[in-house]
């Protein structure tokens, strides 16, 4: 694009020219004006209530960013240029002996002529303006995380979280950004009350209590000659005549990195890094602002300027359009939407609800994306609509239930979950309605607040209704997600009990289309359960993560078997060991479905099958060596060469136990005390079923010492935790002491000099559509026996051409391919810019797994 470029533009109704579209402002990554624009277009809706009616200071680079060896020119901007638009908003602030003139950022336009004035550093202070100019009370209190010589992010983050500790105890939640630069910025939300000389010296004595607890790591002195080896925590940028970078600025560094807002998830990875303007905007566009919760707590006033979200300004989505165009981008979609008043079944919701202090949609400020008039004088039978069940860490776990009903959606809190046989009730008790918005809720809603735990959805989908009677009786067919809590449809009956207005109970309908049990040959005398039939259930997924995601709650440790997992059933007298793709594992391990070795009554157990070396430790090479047979020969020679065990650490039905069959929807401190005894009912000299020990260690000593003894890791698992059959959860947490990824084989380069006539390489890479990504090729890690079984399986699937979006050259050449069915894990170091696996080891397939459950591990 020349840099000639110009384009007129209208932003919400203001008429800009835009120049140099195409000049170069960061050369070492070749950025554009135009990218520029795109960016600030693109984060407007998040930048801009972080920004909003605070006097804005500039760093503008005309020329470009420069170089490391040639910086571009920087000019730093108070006043505002006489050359402004006149509908640029501003305030004059008096300082002590003179006064400026600074541009408020409360609208797009305003933002789209700063970035095309190369205004690429934006800095606010702490506080506000009025309508007339006056300074209001801070309403945030920011922390500068500054690391000193010889120390990063890595030492910032720790200082991060003791500070983080300390603003908790006090009512406080921060939310950390990292700076774009070195450091890391940390915000907390004020109500907006107290001075900025109080909140300043409140800053002041935080910072100077966290070095005295922690001289070694921080210093809050500013001296540079105290920095070497610890982080500063510069307090000062909380003074009334500070200003600090506001969240979502670009840097004018060599790099276009922004300030950017961060979970604290994120936080404690050991991955992280500070992001560039590319990263954000992908987190924008899938709606991810961490520093939502800091921008809206305002002091209980409205703004006292208009903003981006202002109902009666209509033009903003023709200016965003309008300036992507000018960007050489596809242009926003949406279209403005109109502000519904507040539907007269939703006053509960927000009487219980303060929009200044939780994440939850408010149906008073939010635009409401879907409204059915309400029917108030009218008993309704809708057809049906969208249905939400959330699975909520409140005070106590529960699910709560919600059906759309009159433009709200009607809900009740499951205390025991969701009935899985029609043989048991649950108590259903109803809440007040909610906002048709709170069908997308996820997030956390802070301590102290009505509601406080953390929310996720357990399914979602939509449902037919066939009756509706108000306060009485609800019958609706609901139809969930794939991998959604209800495994498919479900029908429920909702019956008010005639006592409390609150209380009702949820029923499972005997001919809901869903529910099955698990299909077996009859035992002589069969028959079902006295329990009722026995649920199939596939396993509960883990989500890999760290030590930092463990930091908070109460969790129980285990160690992370090395094997195949197994859903273990007894019905009918029989045993039956199903894997978590759903095949039938019983007949290639008969020691494990021996009914001999287990209790004599109807159950659903969850383990780990794994085979141990002669040091006692499992071994997933050895295990190899038992899968994929099912002929009795080649079992049996298989089983005296290795034998399985399988570690138990789950039970989900239980017909023996007196608290009832039906354990899912218990917390997983009771399923596991459940578990115990029916372990301890019948125990068998020899048995190879052994519990899984919970550990009560602290987590670096257990992590210590599965290092020592070569184990895979250690699981780690909410006690509050109910089981979530099918579905991948951040309840269960697996800390894995090396990285491992599951991969496709799509194709093999032929072995030379030992090898020869067998494999050299595989070529491995992670389902992105309908090809697979390309993710390196392992050559390493393989056994004899291992080539000449893998070259078999590969030459059945060969085929003509490449199953990969894009594969080196060098990578494909002498290449034969194959259909991506076959599934392998493999050790690796680390993941390199072009998303290929360093150093990848072999360790073995995974028949447990299909190709579409293989993700890239984070």
């Amino acid at each position: 694009m020349a840099t000639s470029h110009k384009e007129r533009v209208n932003v919400e109704g203001h008429q800009l020219t835009l120049t140099n579209l195409g000049k170069i402002l960061y050369p070492e990554t070749g950025t554009t004006k135009a990218e520029v624009l795109e960016y600030y277009a693109t984060v407007a809706p998040f930048l801009i209530p972080a920004a909003a009616d605070r006097p804005a200071t500039r760093k503008r680079w005309v020329h470009g960013v420069g170089t490391p060896s040639d910086p571009g020119q920087m000019f730093f901007q108070k006043n505002l240029d006489n050359s402004a638009p006149s509908w640029v908003q501003r305030v004059t602030i008096q300082h002590s002996d003179h006064s400026n003139v600074y541009p408020l950022v409360n609208n797009l336009a305003t933002l789209t002529w700063l970035a095309q004035i190369a205004a690429l550093e934006i800095h606010v202070p702490q506080w506000q303006v009025d309508a007339d100019g006056t300074m209001l009370p801070p309403d945030r209190l920011v922390l500068d995380l500054d690391p000193g010589p010889g120390t990063g992010l890595p030492e910032c983050v720790e200082v991060a979280k003791l500070a983080r500790s300390i603003l908790q105890d006090i009512g406080l939640d921060p939310v950390p950004v990292t700076s774009g630069s070195k450091g890391i910025h940390l915000y907390a939300g004020l109500d907006g009350t107290g001075k900025w000389e109080q909140v300043s010296a409140f800053a002041h004595e935080l910072a100077r209590s966290l070095e005295a607890d922690h001289p070694d790591l921080i210093v809050s002195d500013m001296k540079k000659t105290l920095r070497k080896g610890k982080v500063l925590v510069d307090w000062s940028q909380n003074s009334g005549n500070k200003t600090t970078i506001v969240p979502y600025s670009l840097r004018g560094r060599a790099h276009p990195m922004v300030a950017a807002p961060r979970t604290w998830r994120e936080l404690v990875s050991p991955d992280l890094e500070h992001l560039d303007f590319t990263a954000v905007m992908k987190r924008v566009k899938e709606g991810k602002d961490p520093f939502a919760a800091v921008a809206a707590a305002r002091s209980g006033q409205a703004p006292a300027h208009p903003s981006i979200r202002d109902e009666n300004d209509d033009g903003g989505s023709r200016g965003a359009r309008d300036l992507h165009r000018a960007a050489g981008v596809t242009a926003v979609g949406g279209t403005a939407v109109e502000r519904n008043p507040l539907n007269p079944r939703l006053a509960k919701y927000v009487d219980k609800r303060d929009p200044n202090r939780t994440p939850e949609p408010f149906p008073a400020v939010e635009h409401h994306r879907r409204s059915r008039a309400p029917q108030e004088d009218a008993e309704p039978h809708p057809p049906g609509g969208i249905f939400v069940i959330q699975e909520h860490h409140a005070r106590r776990f529960h699910l709560d239930f919600r059906l759309e009903h009159n433009g709200v959606l009607a809900s009740w809190a499951l205390p025991r979950g969701v009935p899985d046989t029609p043989a048991k009730n649950h108590l259903a008790v109803q809440t007040e309605d909610h906002p048709m918005e709170y069908a997308q809720f996820t997030g956390i809603i802070p301590k102290g607040e009505y509601g406080a735990g953390t929310v996720s959805i357990w399914d979602s989908g939509e449902f037919e209704c066939e009756k509706w009677r108000d306060g009485k009786e609800v019958i609706a067919t609901l139809t969930g997600k794939p991998g959604g809590g209800l495994h498919g449809t479900r029908r429920f009956a909702l019956i008010h009990t005639g006592e409390s207005p609150s209380q009702w109970l949820i029923h499972l309908m005997k001919d809901s289309p869903g529910h099955h049990k698990v299909i077996l040959p009859e035992a002589p005398g069969g028959g079902e359960s006295a329990a009722g039939p026995v649920p199939d259930y596939p396993p509960m997924l883990a989500t890999a993560g760290t030590a930092g995601d463990v930091a908070a709650g109460e969790w129980l440790f285990e160690l992370k078997w090395d094997g195949f997992r197994a859903i273990v059933t007894r019905s009918n007298g029989k045993i039956r060991l199903t894997s978590r793709a759903g095949n039938d594992m019983t007949a290639t391990y008969p020691e494990l479905a021996d009914p001999h070795y287990w209790p004599d009554n109807d159950f659903v157990a969850d383990g780990e099958i794994v085979a141990l070396g002669k040091n006692g430790r499992p071994s997933f090479e050895l295990l190899q060596k038992r899968m994929n047979l099912f002929k009795p020969g080649d079992v049996e020679r298989a089983r005296a060469a290795v034998p399985v065990q399988l570690m138990v650490f789950d039970l989900l039905w239980d017909a023996g136990s007196d608290g009832g069959a039906n354990l899912v929807p218990l917390p997983l401190r009771e399923r596991r005390e459940r578990l115990a005894a029916f372990h301890a009912r019948h125990t068998v000299k020899g048995s190879p079923i052994h519990l899984s020990e919970v550990l009560e260690h602290d987590l670096d000593d257990l992590l210590a010492s599965a290092s020592e003894l070569g184990l895979e890791g250690v699981m780690a698992k909410r006690a509050d935790s109910r089981y979530l059959p099918g579905r991948r959860s951040r309840s269960w947490i697996k800390l894995k002491l090396e990285r491992m990824q599951e991969v496709v084989i799509g194709g093999w380069r032929p072995g030379s000099g030992e090898r020869q006539g067998t494999i050299g390489a595989l070529l491995v890479g992670i389902p992105d559509g309908d090809k697979l990504r390309y993710a390196g090729r392992v050559g390493t890690g393989f056994k004899d026996w291992q080539l000449r079984d893998i070259l078999q399986r590969l030459k059945d699937l060969e085929r003509p051409d490449s199953p990969f979006h894009d594969i080196p050259s060098e990578d494909a050449a002498t290449a034969h391919w194959v259909a991506p069915e076959l599934v392998g894990e493999v050790t690796f170091g680390d993941w390199t810019s072009s998303s290929r696996m360093r150093h990848p080891v072999w360790r073995g397939w995974r028949p447990d797994k299909a190709p579409e459950d293989v993700h890239r591990e984070p």
